[in-house]
């Protein structure tokens, strides 16, 4: 089946792109506006983009319902504003917290607090990590590539990864146990999550060791 995305209406795309490329790693955002008021929210338009220098990309637009045209949601106006955020990664077992922090919320609520979450100190820029997290990224605005009036997405260069202590492999190696993080990925419909611990293995194969099957 065919599906030609210029003839079918936007929320027709996004089902398209949302239930086909799945699972889609959480970018659970912490960003600060100018008055040091704190917002956290998870987008699953997110990824890493390039190794060197180290960039991740995330989707972010959607106003609330009643807001003027152009108005960005707060994760988006606070980067645009100071140009610091943390990428928090979302283990299974907060689950639930990352699906309250997702409630439109008005601009006052701290969603950490209605979440019950807290929060420990960034090393190199002020918005502080979500102490819960066993993986946070704290990210510098590189650039924003504008989408629509609404909409963008914004490169965060990252300047300083912590990862839980009982994660790590060999710190002198940067190993990771990965499928210790139990992280989750957002897959199709209003709800639907996997874990990433269900895994399988396929080594790469050196084109010296490439015999073509006939």
């Amino acid at each position: 089946m065919l599906f030609e995305m210029d003839a079918l209406p936007a929320q027709d795309r996004y089902k398209l792109l949302t239930s086909t490329i799945v699972p889609r790693p959480i970018a659970w955002v912490v960003s600060m506006d100018l008055q040091g008021h704190l917002n956290a929210a998870p987008f699953s338009f997110f990824n890493a983009l390039v190794g060197n220098p180290p960039i991740v990309g995330i989707g972010i637009g959607g106003r609330r319902e009643g807001d003027a045209p152009g108005s960005w949601k707060d994760s988006g106006a606070n980067i645009r504003a100071t140009g610091q955020f943390v990428v928090n990664l979302v283990p299974y077992d907060l689950r639930e917290q990352m699906n309250i922090t997702a409630i439109e919320f008005a601009a006052s609520v701290d969603e950490l607090a209605e979440a019950g979450l807290s929060t420990a100190p960034s090393t190199k820029i002020k918005p502080p990590r979500i102490a819960q997290s066993p993986v946070a990224l704290e990210c510098e605005r590189f650039s924003i590539v504008e989408v629509d009036v609404d909409r963008a997405i914004v490169l965060g260069r990252v300047l300083a990864v912590h990862v839980r202590d009982d994660c790590v492999l060999d710190a002198a190696r940067c190993y990771i146990d990965t499928p210790k993080l139990d992280l989750i990925g957002r897959m199709h419909g209003g709800g639907w999550y996997a874990r990433t611990n269900n895994l399988f293995e396929t080594p790469r194969i050196p084109v010296s060791k490439w015999v073509r099957k006939t």
